[in-house]
């Protein structure tokens, strides 16, 4: 899953090829018109980088903790005024921590503010959940909306028990988060 710029990209350099276009009109330059893609699909082995495949952005991190605080459980609809979402580092950068999917987690200013330069359990506070490195369909479905077309991709490459834990998530979070 890429951006369209990122698949129109790789379609022009040769190292993909379109399957199925969204329907929804042309990409056009002064040389060149190309369906908008939906479905890609290499023909051309393309590396990506590790740093790259695992990096937290805020987006994806509040995505994974479906926008909730993992130190008391509000989520925006429940701050008072100025609080807001936050990323907490379990083990803090300045204690030798990473920025890893493993120790990170949302929290709500107040909490990361409680807790401070202190691991969890030194100041008795439990996160909700264990982080975890979240699949990156999971991720794109959480932040965006998926097609029926790519939805149809998912079942066939990743499974139905995926593309049920998409819809079970889909309710939630496309309506509850204004997207």
């Amino acid at each position: 899953m890429v951006p369209v710029r990122r698949a129109l990209r790789l379609v022009i350099d040769g190292k993909a090829e379109l399957v199925e276009a969204d329907g929804h009109g042309f990409v056009r330059s002064e040389k060149l018109t190309v369906p908008r893609p939906a479905v890609i699909r290499l023909v051309k082995f393309i590396h990506v980088p590790r740093r790259f495949r695992r990096q937290v952005t805020n987006t994806f991190l509040f995505a994974r903790d479906d926008y909730q605080c993992q130190f008391c459980g509000r989520n925006p609809s429940q701050f008072r005024h100025r609080e807001c979402l936050t990323r907490d580092h379990l083990v803090p950068l300045s204690r030798g921590g990473s920025n890893e999917w493993t120790n990170v987690i949302t929290a709500c200013s107040t909490c990361n503010t409680r807790k401070g330069n202190s691991l969890p359990e030194e100041c008795g506070m439990t996160p909700l959940h264990q982080p975890h490195e979240p699949h990156f369909v999971h991720l794109s479905w959480a932040v965006r909306k998926l097609t029926p077309i790519q939805t149809r991709y998912i079942r066939i490459f990743y499974g139905a028990e995926t593309l049920n834990q998409l819809r079970a998530m889909a309710p939630e979070s496309g309506a509850a988060h204004g997207r």
